[in-house]
């Protein structure tokens, strides 16, 4: 299933719809959140089509005027895939393959490509090649349209539907081979975890690209990969991390994504598990992107579906050397001001403020504000220990008295 290899910058359309529940605005951030995700998997993205819609098209998902003009502009311009932005029922794709005659590719399949080239370890890639047969297996039937199709009944059936349902056997034989692999993997990785001891537990938990990684280097001094591009990180990667002399362990996890592939929360359950097992999570979230309002909103949402919503946590506003806002001139008296002219002293003086978690803002990149940073989780790690063990009480002074 999965296979290591370079891949050419593909061309490649994006198709969205605009419906009463994902308005122009939405929309547009979906797409661009796409066209990163096409970039990160090796596409190039020529254009993109929108289509304003009460529901999707349930054969071809958008209208036949607009699958006219992509068709024209496919044709036209040798695009090799056309990616939409929602996940595409088998019928949907098997559809508009048939028209388009191109690679069509849904947000669910995107991800899941983006996946297998960043699976390393073994763990990571029985993982998505689970979740890559789960999605393939009501597809199937796509995959063999050159068989002759008849119709069914005695002395009727054709060889393709023969050979579709020995495929089938064949997956479902694989995903079940592939889940008792995972769970073989699973009591290992519960013993590894049961191994490291009475340390406190910290995860790094945030939307995908928002630089988990790096701030993982900068505090444990280690060389995890890190890159500006949506899932550099597969593998949880723990580390053990001493500030001043309170030593914990700092887990570097899978990175969140709007509109979440359930194959992928299903089969990624076991990397989960190192936030759910956490005691302290920092929530990192990129101040810089004009929506991590909903970044925020998502990684809580999947925090809640893993039942870890309740857990200590810090939230960390990094790159906060990359954030900018809108100016308003003194003579404008008609422009009215919104979160996009909020500085960040106007950002501190809302939610964040009266937030139950602690707030830090930081550079990871730059190291700007690492010493406070350091301090929080310091006297929060030290809060949770003391209360663990209480006779630990005089190891660890307030952070201000270490010197």
């Amino acid at each position: 299933m999965i296979e290591k290899k370079t891949v050419a910058y593909e061309r490649a359309v994006l198709i969205g719809v605009i419906t009463k529940e994902q308005d122009e605005v939405k929309s547009k951030e979906y797409l661009d959140e796409l066209e990163f995700l096409t970039y990160t998997a090796g596409g190039e993205v020529v254009k993109r089509f929108t289509q304003k819609m009460e529901v999707p098209n349930p054969k071809t998902f958008i209208g036949t005027g607009k699958m006219e003009e992509v068709e024209q502009f496919v044709m036209a311009n040798d695009i090799g895939s056309v990616i939409f932005d929602d996940e595409l029922s088998p019928g949907q794709q098997r559809n508009i393959e048939r028209l388009l005659k191109c690679k069509i590719i849904d947000r669910t399949g995107l991800i899941l490509d983006i996946f297998a080239q960043r699976a390393q370890t073994s763990y990571a890639r029985t993982q998505v090649e689970l979740a890559q047969y789960q999605y393939l297996l009501p597809r199937l039937t796509g995959l063999w349209t050159h068989l002759e199709r008849q119709r069914g009944g005695i002395g009727m059936r054709g060889p393709g539907e023969t050979e579709i349902e020995t495929d089938r056997r064949i997956v479902r034989d694989k995903i079940s081979l592939l889940r008792k692999k995972m769970k073989t993997i699973d009591k290992q990785m519960a013993v590894q975890r049961g191994n490291r001891g009475a340390l406190i537990r910290v995860a790094l938990v945030g939307y995908t690209n928002v630089g988990k990684s790096t701030l993982m280097n900068v505090i444990s001094k280690s060389d995890v990969f890190a890159e500006n591009k949506l899932f550099a990180t597969l593998d949880t990667t723990v580390r053990k991390v001493v500030i001043g002399n309170l030593p914990f362990l700092l887990s570097d996890t899978v990175g969140f994504i709007r509109k979440l592939p359930t194959q992928l929360v299903d089969s990624f359950k076991s990397t989960l598990d190192e936030v759910r097992e956490a005691d302290l999570l920092l929530h990192v979230v990129d101040i810089s992107h004009p929506s991590f309002e909903d970044h925020v909103a998502s990684v809580n949402q999947i925090l809640s579906e893993i039942k870890s919503a309740d857990k200590p946590t810090v939230m960390v506003f990094n790159k906060i050397d990359a954030f900018t806002h809108e100016t308003i001139d003194s003579d404008d008296l008609v422009t009215e001001k919104t979160k996009a002219h909020y500085t960040l002293e106007d950002w501190k003086k809302t939610w964040m403020n009266s937030s139950a978690e602690e707030v830090l803002f930081i550079s990871a990149i730059n190291k700007e504000n690492l010493d406070e940073f350091k301090r929080k989780v310091y006297n929060v790690v030290r809060e949770i220990h003391v209360t663990r063990f209480p006779y630990n009480n005089f190891l660890y002074p307030d952070y201000e008295e270490l010197g």
